[in-house]
């Protein structure tokens, strides 16, 4: 079995993005967040979008496994040290004007994640889907996105993207969302830019 695959990892590509550049889909859709909210980064790792939001006037907080990587991190904002595979939820209570997500998937905690979104917070949710077992790892289906799946996830929110396909460097099947968490007297249309041009 090959370590992507093994259960309770959370998978990185088979081939990392070049050098530690943000993730494309993060880098354009941050014109939604409030300026100079509270982002968590959720799988933060050495904290290549921590350091890109810190940069933007975000504050950003990064939880992950990986002390060796959280001490990296931790140059660019709050970090946390935690299993949230495996552990309770280390931000009860807690809410964050935006959620960033990337390359990474544990179904069980779409309730947190939701929960943790302030009104009028963003997700920005990019990660791995089916087919991707075609290309490379990961290729087991419990970090393989179902067709929509992402759409299902979000029921209730306000959908500003939302993309699934194929991507071909690194060759990769991927789904991806921006969504808006609004609440039931969100009744007057809200103009969210689809581009800071």
């Amino acid at each position: 079995m090959h370590p992507a695959d093994a259960p309770g990892h959370s998978p990185k590509p088979a081939h990392p993005p070049v050098g530690d550049a943000p993730n494309a889909w993060v880098q354009r859709w941050t014109h939604l967040m409030a300026p100079g909210g509270e982002v968590l980064d959720l799988a933060c790792g050495h904290g290549r979008h921590m350091r890109f939001l810190a940069a933007h006037g975000f504050r950003p907080v990064g939880v992950d496994r990986d002390p060796q990587a959280l001490a990296e991190a931790q140059t660019w904002g709050e970090t946390c040290l935690a299993d949230v595979e495996n552990q309770a939820w280390p931000f009860p209570g807690r809410r964050f004007d935006a959620v960033v997500i990337t390359h990474y998937l544990w179904r069980p905690l779409l309730p947190h994640i939701l929960a943790s979104l302030a009104p009028d917070g963003v997700l920005i949710h990019e990660t791995f889907a089916q087919g991707n077992e075609t290309v490379g790892r990961p290729s087991r289906p419990d970090f393989l996105l179902r067709h929509g799946e992402l759409l299902q996830m979000c029921e209730g929110m306000h959908i500003v993207a939302y993309e699934n396909g194929f991507i071909d460097t690194p060759a990769r099947f991927v789904q991806r969302v921006v969504a808006v968490q609004t609440g039931p007297d969100h009744t007057h249309p809200v103009r969210y830019p689809l581009s800071v041009e």
